[in-house]
């Protein structure tokens, strides 16, 4: 896992631009802390920061490969690629040699044996770019569905690219410039396919690739979800999503340093956990490292709701126990959640989920110490349908995202002229008509499951890449490499087309993975409902949170202060700021004040 970062251009020699580049790669440090490279020719230039989990010694990159009687092609590189031992089997019988065990080598090879046709026999996640002399244009590529980031700056004689906005907004050619459409990005906490906030900078979105050269930047789709028929009857595919996960467990353990499992105790960490687990033991390895975590005063403050209806920790022991994996349980401060939300912002580079974000880069950054890779059982809700808005009628038929910020919350706060500019109720409303635009409905599918099938399309593909966006940044921001297995894209396919009563049989929740990994797992944790990420709810968080925006307010000089209603602002300090449906006031509060700590630490400019 690494951080990766580049610049094309027909106009400059970029030979001489060393300097440029080493300030670009130098932001990513943090992603690959292991080592560093640069590579520099006239018309293009490439840096990279290296995490080592595979080939310690000849992974080293940028790195060139070269076809016959023909120049280098240059790869930099940010991921895994899980079937690479079967590639460079192919590739040997095709006549290839090579000089290092590594992936990268597999991943530069198959290109240069098959150009952007290799992109089809690809498993595993990445971001990765290659400058090719020989047709004399830049190829950036982001996996399936998006688990590695990548953005890009096309400008008239050239490119920009990095695996985070910080990279791209290093360079002089970039502003930190954000229009009404960003800021209503960053107050909805929106994921919309291709948007970055700051003007003129692209995410490459997932399962694309984008191709510059002098004529210009055309981004294409190489992969997307599929219509089509499913075959297996119920036992078959029970078996089949059990095949596919064992094997899938199986590729995503492969590293030459310590792994371990994220163990919420619900039931995705927890089969992953278990099939870690039985993979391991196949194999005569010691025992799995699982983590969790809780908060301080959180047994004496803990309060259940529809989203948190209990608490991880008793179930992540009962399955650690079961498994018998050598248990971490990580216990975080109150007051390290609230210091670690700058350092949450330095890492994604927008705001975001402030509480949740800290939460998950502390547990990061404890399991980090322990482990280089760790495994998640992020993506089962997305692809077997786990959450509430799938069962919940009102949710389910509501003509919105159901995992919409309340944005009625922000109208009464927000400066009345600002709100006007913003339409934050039409950015959502236009982006979830694109998006049931782009859902299509098989051929006399009932309207009952045409519905369902589009809900999985949006958590496909807007729900799910902003939980990976918080996953990575945050992860990488300490160095440590989260996989999740239930991301992988054959398992994706497949579960598409899975018609829906296969997934709730006797209409239980996610039955088709319960039953999958039912010899695996305790009982109670079988039949235990959905948790999501624990947050604080010690009563000191919400009295820190009151402190910090009242001097914010009081502060003359805020950033803040010419988008909102100051007074509105304090009344609602005055009133209880607990949970108002999945949003909370406390959720707002957190989120303007680290919008004023990024107009200022980034000097924002908003247009």
């Amino acid at each position: 896992m690494c951080g990766i970062a580049g610049w094309v251009d027909w106009e400059r020699d970029l030979t001489e631009e060393r300097p440029l580049l080493e300030a670009m790669t130098d932001t990513l440090v943090p992603r690959g802390p292991d080592a560093g490279g640069v590579w520099l020719s006239p018309r293009a230039a490439f840096g990279h920061r290296r995490l080592v989990v595979i080939d310690i010694e000849g992974g080293v990159q940028p790195m060139q490969a070269r076809r016959d009687g023909e120049q280098p092609c240059v790869l930099t590189f940010n991921g895994e690629i899980y079937n690479y031992r079967e590639l460079r089997s192919e590739l040997q019988g095709r006549g290839h040699q090579f000089r290092t065990r590594s992936d990268t080598e597999v991943l530069l090879r198959s290109y240069l044996e098959w150009g952007e046709q290799c992109l089809s026999k690809l498993n595993g996640m990445f971001a990765f770019a290659i400058w090719d002399p020989n047709r004399q244009g830049l190829l950036l590529v982001r996996d399936r569905l998006g688990v590695k980031p990548l953005f890009y700056l096309p400008y008239a004689a050239g490119a920009l690219f990095g695996s985070e906005l910080k990279a791209i907004l290093a360079h002089p050619i970039a502003s930190a410039e954000v229009d009404v459409e960003g800021l209503a990005e960053v107050l909805c906490i929106n994921q919309t396919p291709g948007h970055a906030v700051f003007r003129g900078i692209r995410a490459l979105r997932p399962g694309h690739y984008a191709w510059i050269d002098r004529r210009g930047c055309r981004e294409l789709r190489y992969w997307g979800l599929e219509n089509g028929g499913h075959a297996d009857d119920l036992p078959a595919t029970t078996e089949a999503v059990r095949e596919l996960l064992e094997d899938i467990v199986q590729r995503q353990l492969i590293a030459d340093v310590p792994v371990g499992t994220l163990l919420s105790g619900g039931l995705d960490s927890s089969a992953v956990t278990a099939l870690a687990t039985a993979a391991r033991n196949r194999e005569g390895r010691g025992r799995l490292a699982t983590y969790s975590i809780d908060f301080e005063g959180n047994q004496e403050n803990f309060q259940p709701i529809a989203i948190r209806p209990e608490q991880d920790n008793p179930f992540a022991r009962m399955v650690a126990e079961h498994v018998g994996s050598d248990h971490t349980e990580l216990l975080l401060g109150t007051d390290e959640v609230v210091k670690a939300r700058s350092e949450v912002l330095r890492a994604r580079d927008i705001p975001g989920l402030a509480d949740t974000n800290a939460a998950q880069y502390l547990l990061f950054r404890e399991v980090k110490m322990r482990s280089t890779v760790a495994l998640s059982g992020d993506g089962a809700d997305e692809v077997f349908g786990g959450y509430l808005w799938f069962f919940d009628q009102r949710m389910l038929n509501a003509a919105t995202f159901p995992w919409a910020v309340s944005v009625a919350g922000f109208e009464p706060v927000l400066d009345p002229e600002l709100w006007q500019k913003l339409r934050l109720r039409e950015h959502i409303a236009d982006q979830y008509a694109q998006t049931m635009a782009e859902a299509r409905a098989l051929d006399g599918e009932a309207p009952a499951d045409a519905r369902i099938r589009q809900m999985f399309y949006a958590n496909l593909t807007r729900w799910l890449p902003l939980l990976l966006d918080f996953i990575d940044r945050m992860s990488m921001r300490v160095g440590l490499e989260v996989r999740v297995p239930f991301c992988d894209h054959r398992l994706v396919e497949y579960l598409w087309n899975t018609p829906w009563a296969f997934k709730t049989t006797e209409g239980r929740v996610k039955s088709l993975l319960r039953n999958a990994v039912a010899d695996l797992l305790p009982t109670a944790v079988l039949d235990r409902k959905k948790t999501s990420f624990p947050v604080s709810q010690h009563p000191a968080y919400e009295q820190t949170l009151r402190q910090q925006m009242r001097a914010e307010l009081a502060d003359s000089n805020s950033p803040l202060l010419p988008l909102v209603r100051r007074q509105a602002v304090l009344d609602l300090l005055e009133g209880p700021l607990g949970a108002q449906g999945m949003w909370r006031s406390a959720d707002t509060l957190s989120l303007l004040l680290q919008i004023a700590e990024w107009l200022r630490t980034y000097n924002i400019r908003i247009r």
